[in-house]
């Protein structure tokens, strides 16, 4: 897979984990929904500028359009949850990594106590 089918492929994978439709992403980034199938598809060569629009659309940082992964399952679900916190402001990220932290240290001493 090139470069453009491997963004556009990715920023599908984005569009889906917000249950959004090519339609409500094109309204989002000021674009037109046949422009984003084309992007989806790798048919289109995409512009840094039109890409920043797509990013600013999803409300995350940049380098999550080139976050290639083969692990479908494991994407969809990060994805799910970059989604769900991405409109979130500064404080109330900082408090769910917070809870995030305390929920993984309690699964890893549930993990260690399972495996002696």
């Amino acid at each position: 897979m090139n470069l453009p089918e491997s963004v556009g492929s990715r920023i599908r994978e984005l569009r889906k984990a917000k249950g959004w439709t090519q339609e409500q992403l094109a309204e989002v980034a000021s674009l037109h929904y046949s422009y984003i199938g084309g992007v989806e598809r790798g048919d289109r060569n995409i512009s840094l500028e039109t890409l920043e629009k797509i990013i600013a659309a999803f409300q995350i940082p940049a380098e999550e359009i080139f976050r290639f992964e083969d692990d479908t399952d494991r994407r969809k679900a990060l994805d799910e949850h970059m989604t769900l916190i991405s409109c979130r402001s500064t404080e109330e990220i900082a408090a769910l990594t917070k809870i995030n932290l305390e929920v993984i240290a309690a699964l890893d001493i549930s993990g260690e106590k399972n495996t002696k």
